[in-house]
């Protein structure tokens, strides 16, 4: 595994070394980047007094968005299905 890259990721003021394949790394820095500004962003408006309350509501936040995309996702394809199904419908009227 010598394709294997070490880098060093900040996060609240704390530096994570990790070993992790080179087609990885922008997506983990991109992901630091944001971690870094949603930290500011809630540090600005609330007042925190502990790094742990703050990165429980960027881990919050984070989670929320996936779990939203995947409802959002669902949603999307059961309303492709019925648009489907109804042109479906009107294809067999008309062959009939």
């Amino acid at each position: 595994m010598s394709n294997q890259l070490k880098i060093k990721l900040s996060i609240a003021d704390r530096v994570y070394p990790l070993t992790i394949n080179p087609s990885q790394e922008e997506g983990l820095r991109l992901a630091t980047k944001k971690i870094e500004a949603m930290i500011k962003r809630f540090e600005k408006s609330y007042a925190v007094r502990d790094k742990q309350d703050v990165l429980a509501m960027c881990a919050l936040q984070f989670a929320a968005q996936v779990e939203q995309e995947q409802i959002d996702k669902t949603n999307d394809k059961q309303e492709m299905e019925d648009k489907l199904e109804a042109l479906n419908h009107l294809l067999q009227e008309q062959l009939s």
